[in-house]
C-alpha cells in the first residue's frame, strides 16, 4: 500500500516578506523562482511560465491588467506566489481551473503555504481546531468547498482567485479568470471540426512515457483514449467493474477498446477489495471527502500502476465544458419562465396557488413548476439536496446547528455564480460546476487517488486551448433546446464508436449501498463508525437509526450514499484528528 506520510513534507522553502514574516513554502514539486530587490517571484506546476516570471513580477508591480493577461496566459497547473518587497505583500494564486490545489495559513511570523493540508498542519506551531462550519458545509456537498478547511484559520484558494496578504495580516481577493462566453456562433459545422483538433492537441500535449487512460465507456473517456491510441500505439486503457446489477459499465468500455484498438485492462472490483482498503482511501484525503468513486478511481488508478503505468490520463471535464449534465437541460426548463413579463408570472403564481382550482386537473403539476421556477439560480439546484429533503431540524442536533451558518453552502454558491461573465443560465451553471464540481470535488478525488496509488495524473479535457474553445461555443449550440452534448456528439460522430455516442450517461460509481447489505466486513466497519459517530452529536441518531433501516427495506442505493457519506467523515475524523 501507498503510504500517506511519504508525501506530507518533501521540500521547505522560506522567502522573506518583510524584516520579520517570511512565507513557508511547502511542496513536492519544483519551484522556479525570479528574484531583484522590487520582488520575488515562484511557481510551482506549469512549466511554461517558468521563462516568463520576470514579466509576471514587472506585471504584477506596475500594470494589473498585464498581469492578468500574463496569468491567463499560463497553462497547466501550477501555483503562483509574489512577494512584493515594496509594499510588504505576499500574492498567491492557482491555476483558473484549481487543477493544483492551495492552503495557506497565517501565523505570527510566517505565512506557510503548500499544496498539502497535511504538510501546512505538521509544520505550523500552532494546534489546529476542527472547523464544525466545514464539517456542516461537508454534509451539504459531500467534500468541503474553498476557501473553507477543515481547520479553523486555515483556507484554501479558490480556483482563479488571487489572494493577498499585508503585513498586518488584511487579506484582499481578486478574481483574475471569469471567462467571457460567446453568444452566437456564425458558423456551428466549422467549430464541430475545430472541436476534435483542439482535443487532440490537448491529449498529444498530456502524453508522457508509460501513460495510459481510465476507460469508462462514457463520452470523455473513450475521447480521450481515442486520441491516445493516434500517438500510442497500442494505447493502453483501464477499466473498473462491478458484479453489481446497474453499476457495470465495462461492455461499453470493451466497445471504445475494441473501436480503437488498445490494450484493454478490466478489474472486477470485489465488496472485501473494498473493505480491506476503506479506512486507507478515506483517511488518505486532506479533509473530509464524501465522494464515493474515490474507492473506483483509486482501485483502477492501482490497477495501472501494476501494469507498468506511471501516467494516466482522464477523461474529467467534458459534461463540465460541453453541458452533459442533465441539471443543465432541467434549469433550462424552469429559466423559461423568467421570459414571461413578471406581471403575467404574479398572475399565474396567484391563480395557480388559489385552493378553488387546485382540483382542475393538470393544476397541480403547473403549480409545481411554478414554485420551483421562482426559486432562482443557484438555489434552485439544491431543491434535491438530502439536507434540504429532510429538514435541518431532523438532520441534524440543536447542539451542531448552534454552533454553524445554514446559509452558507447558498451563499458560496450564489457568489460564484455572480462572479460569471455569462449571459445565458447555462454557461453560468458551467462557470459554477468549474468550482464545486470539478475544483473541489472531481479532481480532488482523481489527483489524491492517482496520488494514494503512485501514479501522475493529467487532465487533457482541461487544457487551457480546450477551455478557451468551449467558451467559443455558445450555450445553445452546446445544449440545444434540452439535447444535453449535442454539439460535443456531432464533433465526435466518426470518431468514436456509434454505440459509444448514443448510450446512456452513466460513470464511475461505486455500489457501496448494494455491498453493504451483502458483505459482513464492509457492514461491520460501517456499523462501528457509526456508533461512534453518534457520539459527536453533529447527525441526530434518529437519522442515522433511519437511515439504515431505510438502507435495508427501501433504497440500498440512495441510503447507501448518506451512509457512505457519515462513516467517511467518522474514519476521517479518527485518523486525523490527534495528529
Amino acid at each position: 500500500m501507498y503510504s500517506p506520510e511519504k508525501k506530507i513534507v518533501s521540500s521547505v522553502k522560506r522567502f522573506p516578506i518583510n524584516k520579520h514574516k517570511k512565507l513557508w513554502l511547502i511542496f513536492d514539486e519544483i519551484t522556479r523562482e525570479y528574484h531583484c530587490p522590487e520582488y520575488t517571484a515562484v511557481i510551482i506546476g506549469s512549466d511554461t511560465a517558468s521563462a516568463r516570471l520576470k514579466e509576471i513580477g514587472e506585471h504584477f508591480l506596475t500594470n494589473q491588467k498585464k498581469f492578468q493577461h500574463s496569468y491567463l496566459e499560463i497553462a497547466g497547473k501550477f501555483l503562483l506566489f509574489i512577494i512584493d518587497h515594496i509594499e510588504q505583500t505576499l500574492t498567491v494564486v492557482n491555476d483558473r481551473l484549481g487543477l493544483f490545489q492551495g492552503y495557506y495559513y497565517v501565523e505570527d511570523q510566517r505565512v506557510i503555504v503548500s499544496s498539502s493540508l497535511k504538510a501546512v498542519k505538521s509544520s505550523a506551531q500552532s494546534d489546529f481546531a476542527i472547523n464544525q462550519q466545514a464539517i456542516f458545509n461537508y454534509m451539504y456537498f459531500h467534500c468541503i468547498p474553498s476557501p473553507t478547511t477543515i481547520y479553523q484559520d486555515v483556507f484554501k484558494l479558490e480556483p482563479g482567485k488571487s489572494i493577498t496578504i499585508d503585513s498586518n495580516q488584511n487579506k484582499s481577493e481578486k478574481v483574475l479568470y471569469a471567462p467571457y462566453f460567446t453568444e452566437v456562433a456564425d458558423d456551428s459545422s466549422a467549430l464541430e471540426r475545430e472541436c476534435l483538433n483542439v482535443i487532440e492537441g490537448a491529449v498529444a500535449d498530456n502524453l508522457s512515457k508509460n501513460c495510459g487512460a481510465f476507460l469508462s465507456g462514457g463520452l470523455d473517456s473513450s475521447t480521450v483514449s481515442g486520441m491516445l491510441a493516434k500517438h500510442h500505439t497500442p494505447a493502453r486503457t483501464f477499466s473498473i467493474g462491478f458484479e453489481a446489477e446497474g453499476y457495470d459499465e465495462t461492455p461499453y468500455a470493451k466497445i471504445t477498446a475494441n473501436h480503437f484498438n488498445t490494450q484493454h485492462e478490466v478489474l472486477y472490483l470485489e465488496p472485501e477489495q473494498a473493505a480491506e482498503a476503506f479506512v486507507t482511501v478515506a483517511q488518505y484525503f486532506d479533509e473530509p471527502f464524501g465522494n464515493s468513486s474515490s474507492m473506483a478511481t483509486y482501485f483502477c488508478a492501482k490497477f495501472a500502476k501494476e501494469h507498468g503505468v506511471d501516467t494516466l490520463l482522464a477523461g474529467d471535464g467534458g459534461d463540465e465544458l460541453f453541458a452533459g449534465n442533465e441539471r443543465y437541460a432541467k434549469q433550462k426548463q424552469f429559466e423559461l419562465y423568467y421570459r414571461l413579463p413578471s406581471p403575467i408570472r404574479a398572475l399565474m403564481n396567484a391563480t395557480l396557488n388559489n385552493s378553488v382550482m387546485s382540483g382542475i386537473p393538470g393544476v397541480s403539476k403547473a403549480s409545481s413548476y411554478v414554485r420551483q421556477a421562482e426559486v432562482r439560480l443557484p438555489t434552485r439546484l439544491q431543491s434535491y439536496n438530502f439536507i434540504n429533503i429532510v429538514g435541518l431540524e431532523e438532520m441534524f442536533t440543536p447542539a451542531f446547528l448552534s454552533k454553524v451558518d445554514v446559509n452558507q453552502p447558498i451563499e458560496q454558491l450564489g457568489q460564484r455564480y455572480k462572479e460569471s461573465s455569462g449571459e445565458h443560465p447555462v454557461d453560468n451553471m458551467l462557470y459554477l460546476d468549474w468550482k464545486f464540481t470539478l475544483a473541489d470535488n472531481d479532481l480532488v478525488k482523481v489527483n489524491k487517488m492517482c496520488e494514494l496509488a503512485g501514479v501522475d495524473v493529467k487532465f487533457p479535457l482541461l487544457d487551457k486551448a480546450l477551455i478557451d474553445f468551449s467558451c467559443k461555443v455558445p450555450a445553445e449550440v452546446k445544449l440545444p433546446g434540452y439535447q444535453l452534448r449535442d454539439f460535443y456528439k456531432k464533433a465526435c460522430r466518426g470518431f468514436l464508436a456509434d454505440e459509444t455516442l448514443d448510450k446512456p450517461k452513466h460513470g464511475f460509481g461505486l455500489p457501496f449501498g448494494v455491498w453493504l447489505k451483502e458483505n459482513a466486513t464492509l457492514k461491520n466497519i460501517a456499523l462501528d463508525a457509526l456508533q461512534q459517530f453518534k457520539a459527536r452529536n453533529i447527525v441526530s441518531e434518529s437519522l442515522i437509526n433511519k437511515a439504515l433501516d431505510a438502507h435495508d427495506s427501501v433504497h440500498a442505493g440512495y441510503y447507501g450514499e448518506l451512509i457512505w457519506i457519515m462513516v467517511v467523515l467518522e474514519l476521517w475524523l479518527q485518523g486525523n484528528e490527534s495528529n
